[in-house]
């Protein structure tokens, strides 16, 4: 190769990397989720408190593949449609979804206790697994998978944010996200809110 074709290659491959951020983002991955790698930093340790009052970790799920979405159960919308979303794709996937476990991490730990999380969870999939904890426990979860959640006074919201919903008196704004982490932990692939269970469906199958 030419000495002064070098620069001209440098140039390309950081385009490249430019571009691949940018697609990450329009896709809904909020701003630093993706380095110019294309490795997304999302996923880490957790120790939160499932629907029946066990004390998990990550490491309880190792093994198997998991779709997890952050929410909470006095969503009047956007969750309970993205979990019945997530529970028709297993449907469909039938007897390949034995290996993927869906679980529905709560960012409301405040109203959403372990007795309400096992009462949320028994209107979706019968294997949906949901996860409570303390406020501390919560924030390190949403931290490790680079999710936006925050309390909005009511007084001074709009109430036209796409993910806002009014709980009492504040909102609480969240990301709407479902994420396909490998058997290891690792981050695979994403769905944002609207993808429709057919699309969801091949984005699980292809790594099955």
């Amino acid at each position: 190769m030419k000495r002064s074709s070098l620069p001209l290659l440098g140039f390309i491959i950081l385009a490249c990397g430019l571009v691949a951020l940018a697609i990450g983002m329009r896709r809904g991955v909020p701003e630093g989720h993706m380095i110019v790698t294309g490795k997304a930093l999302i996923g880490g340790p957790f120790t939160l408190t499932d629907h029946t009052g066990k004390r998990v970790t990550e490491k309880d799920f190792s093994g198997k593949f998991t779709l997890i979405y952050f929410g909470y159960t006095s969503c009047p919308d956007i969750c309970p449609a993205e979990l019945q979303v997530i529970s028709a794709a297993l449907d469909q996937l039938g007897e390949r979804a034995r290996n993927v476990t869906p679980l529905f991490i709560t960012v409301d730990p405040e109203r959403d206790t372990v007795r309400q999380m096992a009462d949320y969870v028994g209107n979706f999939h019968e294997r949906l697994i949901g996860l409570t904890g303390s406020a501390e426990e919560i924030r390190a979860a949403v931290k490790a998978y680079r999710i936006y959640s925050n309390k909005v006074d009511h007084a001074h919201a709009s109430g036209t944010a796409e993910h806002s919903h009014a709980i009492n008196d504040y909102l609480l704004d969240h990301s709407s996200v479902v994420y396909l982490m490998s058997p290891s932990g690792e981050y695979l692939s994403h769905f944002t809110y609207g993808t429709g269970v057919g699309k969801m469906v091949k984005g699980i199958a292809k790594y099955l």
